[in-house]
């Protein structure tokens, strides 16, 4: 029988209590932690363990006396089927991929002159356009194209730079090469433009919250996206307090609150993937334990983008500058693909193609 652990955070007190109880009647096990006040309410955090099973049954216990929770109980099936997804399809408007088989390489074109690990190596489009072409012939099945530096601490551009920068990189491409193209932006006119010049996926760090309108122009042009957790913005998310009560629980809770924005925006569930936001407002040890720990995610049920591709948390452990981080950067996109990442975000697409695929042989086996 397949094991399974549920936690679930803010639980009235009551619901609580009535949890433990069915939990542990039904032969599984279950703990609380300690009350917390809020105004008149009291909520505690329930951790349930047991065979799927045995979760599957109190699922179908809570709709009915004492509980008498079906959002609960929901809530808890659909966990539980995502969780154990092997395969999960995107949709963009020009194919269907399956992801789950083999993990998929993101190629990392920054046409930037300010980005943390090449900036201003590509900044015109010829040689953006050359390097993307170098990315495809040595694996890259998507690319990545950003005209705006996300690093911490770093300033925004304005809409018409922006659009300056990708646009001719992006049209170039598109007529090259037939990867998906993926624009890297918050911006929901520099995401239009890029659609209608071929792109097919929208990077959004801010999981629509930047720009109000990027929703419709997702949903309008059929696209697929990424959301990701981040604090603040790219100035201030390394900055001021970045303690969590609880890491994957405020992750897993914004990725499911902004999937469901997606959706009332009319983005289709099978057009979304998911990022918990590796250096967007988290420690080193925080980006440690999201990797360690991806299979959480799962319970979203979308696929898992993962970038941690040369990033300062590996240079926290190995020390270096970002392109002295490749070993460092190899062994987190192992961990992250046997623990369930399915897309990883690259700069290094030769090498790290190869250790993908040893990652995958490792985890089919």
């Amino acid at each position: 029988m397949t094991s399974a652990t549920l936690l679930l955070e803010h639980t009235a007190a009551g619901t609580a209590e009535i949890l433990t109880r069915e939990m542990r009647s039904i032969g599984g096990g279950a703990a609380v932690g300690p009350s917390r006040s809020e105004g008149r309410a009291t909520y505690r955090d329930v951790l349930l363990t047991g065979t799927a099973e045995q979760l599957r049954t109190l699922g179908e216990m809570m709709p009915h006396p004492p509980l008498g929770d079906t959002k609960l109980a929901l809530g808890i099936h659909e966990a539980l089927d995502n969780a154990r997804r092997e395969c999960v399809t995107l949709r963009t408007p020009r194919r269907e991929i399956i992801l789950g088989p083999r993990t998929l390489i993101m190629g990392i074109l920054n046409v930037t002159p300010d980005s943390f690990s090449d900036g201003g190596r590509f900044f015109s489009p010829e040689s953006a356009c050359e390097a993307g072409l170098r990315m495809v012939q040595e694996g890259a099945d998507m690319l990545d194209i950003g005209g705006e530096s996300t690093r911490p601490g770093s300033d925004p551009v304005s809409q018409d730079e922006e659009l300056r920068r990708v646009i001719p990189v992006i049209r170039g491409l598109a007529s090259r090469t037939d990867v998906p193209l993926s624009i890297d932006t918050m911006k929901s006119a520099v995401a239009r433009a890029a659609l209608a010049e071929g792109a097919e996926i929208v990077n959004d760090v801010s999981s629509l919250g930047f720009d109000q309108g990027m929703g419709e122009v997702v949903a309008a042009a059929k696209a697929a996206v990424i959301l990701m957790h981040m604090r603040g913005s790219p100035k201030t998310m390394q900055t001021g307090d970045l303690a969590y009560r609880s890491l994957y629980g405020e992750v897993i809770s914004y990725l499911r609150c902004r999937i469901a924005t997606a959706r009332s925006r009319g983005i289709d569930p099978d057009r979304i993937m998911v990022d918990p936001g590796l250096g967007f407002g988290k420690t080193a040890t925080d980006n440690l334990r999201l990797i360690r720990h991806m299979q959480e995610l799962a319970v979203l049920g979308r696929p898992i983008v993962t970038g941690a591709s040369r990033k300062s948390f590996i240079g926290h452990v190995t020390g270096g500058t970002p392109g002295q981080r490749i070993e460092g950067t190899a062994a987190a996109i192992t961990v992250a693909i046997l623990s369930g990442s399915r897309v990883v975000r690259v700069h290094d697409v030769a090498a790290m193609r190869k250790v993908a695929a040893m990652a995958d042989a490792l985890r089919t086996a």
